[in-house]
C-alpha cells in the first residue's frame, strides 16, 4: 500500500502543484543567516522581518503542536512572451500578472488539508502562502524541491525559479523527504552582474534597499533619487536576475491558468495609469498583487518610469499628477518633469 506521505504528495501534484516535499518541523536551517541579514539594515524598512524575527526560528510558532511541514511549488512562467514595449508603458514582474497568488495557493492547500483530515480524521494543519513567520524557502530545500541561487531564490532543475512556495504545516508526523544538498550554480554570475541597481552584496547575498522588487512595492516613502533611473521602466517587481538565470531558458510554462497574465498582463499603459483615482485604482486592481503597492506607491513608480522613458508627450499627465493629493505621486512627478527636460 502506498505511504500516507506518498499519497499527500501526489495528491498535492493533483491540485496542481508540480512540486511537492515533506520536511520535519525543525528549527529553520538559515535562522542564523536571516539574524545576521537584519542585523545589516539589509531589511529595509520591512519592519515585520525584525519585529517577527524570533517567530522563524521555528514553525511551532505558527501551529504549536506541528510534526511536518509539507512544501509545494506551483509554476507561473507565463507562455506568452512580454510585448515589446509600446510608448509609454511600464513593465511588471511576471508574477503579478495574473490573479493574487495567496489567494490561488491558498486555496489549494486548503483542499489538500481537507484531503488529508478525510485520510486521518482530528488531523490539525495550517496553510501558509508567504504570510506567517517562516523561513520558506529553507523548508523548500530540506524537503527535497532545490537550491538556494547566488540570487537568493530557490533553483528547480525543471522548473528554474519561476515558482511559488506554499507549506501546509500539520501535527502528523510524516517521513520526511531526502534535503536537497547540492548547488548547481557552478562559477555563473549572470544574476549578480545583471541587476540594475547593484542589489547583491555578494553570492547569496540581497541588500533589499537597493532592490527593484523592495523599492516599487515594500518601500512606502521616496525612492532614493540615486536609484531612481536605474529601476527604468519597472513599476512593480523586476524580473532581470532571473530573465539572465540559465536554468530558467528551458522551463516549461505554468498551467494554473489563474497565475498566467491574463488580469493586468506584463505592460502598463502609463499615462492610463497615473489618471486613475483611488476608486478606479482599486476596482482595477483588487484581486491582483498590485495592491500591494497601493495607489500612492504604483502611481510613484510609474512617474519615474515616464521620467526614464523621456517622452515629452508624458509632461501633460505628470503636470496634472503634481497637483495629487499624495505628496509621493507630487515628488515623483517633479522629479519625471525634470528629467524630461533635461534631455
Amino acid at each position: 500500500m502506498t505511504s500516507l506521505s506518498n499519497r499527500v504528495k501526489d495528491q498535492a501534484r493533483l491540485l496542481g502543484f508540480e512540486l511537492a516535499g515533506i520536511a520535519p518541523a525543525a528549527e529553520a536551517d538559515g535562522f542564523a543567516r536571516l539574524e545576521d541579514w537584519l542585523a545589516q539594515g539589509f531589511a529595509g524598512e520591512m519592519d515585520y522581518m525584525p519585529g517577527r524575527a524570533e517567530a522563524r526560528r521555528h514553525p511551532d510558532s505558527i501551529l504549536p503542536t506541528v510534526r511536518s511541514v509539507v512544501m509545494v511549488g506551483m509554476n507561473y512562467k507565463p507562455a506568452a512572451s512580454r510585448r515589446p514595449p509600446a510608448a509609454n508603458t511600464g513593465r511588471i514582474s511576471c508574477y503579478a500578472g495574473g490573479a493574487d497568488y495567496h489567494g490561488v495557493l491558498r486555496e489549494k492547500l486548503k483542499l489538500l488539508l481537507e484531503w488529508i483530515q478525510r485520510e486521518v480524521p482530528g488531523t490539525r494543519g495550517r496553510a501558509i502562502v508567504d504570510t506567517a513567520p517562516l523561513l520558506e524557502r529553507d523548508f523548500a530545500r530540506r524537503a527535497g524541491l532545490g537550491w538556494f541561487g547566488k540570487n537568493t531564490m530557490l533553483l528547480h532543475k525543471q522548473l528554474g525559479s519561476y515558482f511559488f512556495l506554499g507549506a501546509l504545516l500539520l501535527d502528523l508526523d510524516l517521513p520526511a523527504d531526502e534535503p536537497f544538498q547540492t548547488s548547481h550554480c557552478g562559477t555563473c554570475t549572470r544574476c549578480l552582474e545583471a541587476c540594475p541597481t547593484d542589489a547583491f552584496v555578494g553570492p547569496y547575498q540581497l541588500d533589499a534597499r537597493r532592490c527593484i522588487s523592495y523599492l516599487t512595492i515594500e518601500l512606502r516613502g521616496p525612492i532614493p533619487e540615486d536609484l531612481r533611473q536605474s529601476m527604468d521602466d519597472w513599476i512593480f517587481g523586476c524580473d532581470v536576475c532571473q530573465e539572465v538565470c540559465p536554468w530558467n531558458r528551458k522551463a516549461p510554462f505554468g498551467k494554473e491558468a489563474a497565475l498566467q497574465p491574463n488580469v493586468t498582463g506584463l505592460t502598463v499603459d502609463l499615462l492610463e495609469l497615473m489618471g486613475l483615482s483611488e476608486e478606479e485604482f482599486r476596482r482595477r486592481y483588487r484581486d491582483t498583487a498590485l495592491m500591494r503597492a497601493k495607489r500612492a506607491g504604483l502611481l510613484r513608480n510609474a512617474a519615474i518610469a515616464l521620467g526614464n522613458l523621456g517622452d515629452e508627450r508624458a509632461l501633460p499627465v505628470l503636470e496634472q499628477a503634481r497637483n495629487d493629493a499624495e505628496p509621493l505621486i507630487r515628488d515623483a512627478a517633479s522629479w519625471a518633469i525634470e528629467r524630461i527636460r533635461a534631455k
